[in-house]
């Protein structure tokens, strides 16, 4: 799998860096680069006058093509669920004791008052004289 995300990460950006070459080498509003290299030399070119700017112009959208499909099995391969669901957590084994649980119940929340039943009938200790 990780192969596979290197393999189409590879083909984006060799996608989008020539994209950006054949745009830049484009003859026309802005991309003046063209002239440099005789996109606008005319019918003496390999493909004619309209013939260089049909070829780049199918192939810059073929790349962008290239591009978008590597776009979208990138994002579908970032957004699947891993192979197992489980955490590491899971398969961890609890060595620690457990803790009793804590008695909830209304009497044991009164300061004061003990949860188990007095059972021994002994006189409660005397009060020490002043």
């Amino acid at each position: 799998m990780d192969v596979m995300l290197t393999l189409i990460l590879v083909v984006q950006m060799l996608s989008a860096l020539t994209m950006i070459g054949l745009i830049l080498i484009q003859h026309g509003k802005g991309a003046d680069m063209g002239a440099a290299f005789g996109s606008g030399s005319g019918s003496s070119s390999l493909f004619g006058a309209t013939g260089s700017a049909n070829f780049m112009s199918r192939t810059t959208a073929v790349l962008a093509t290239v591009f978008f499909v590597c776009t979208l099995s990138l994002a579908y391969f970032g957004n699947l669920t891993p192979a197992s669901s489980g955490s590491v957590l899971d398969g961890a084994k609890v060595t620690a004791p457990v803790a009793a649980p804590i008695d909830t119940s209304p009497a044991a929340q009164i300061p004061g008052n003990s949860t188990t039943p007095q059972t021994d009938n002994s006189v409660p200790p005397a009060v020490p004289a002043k």
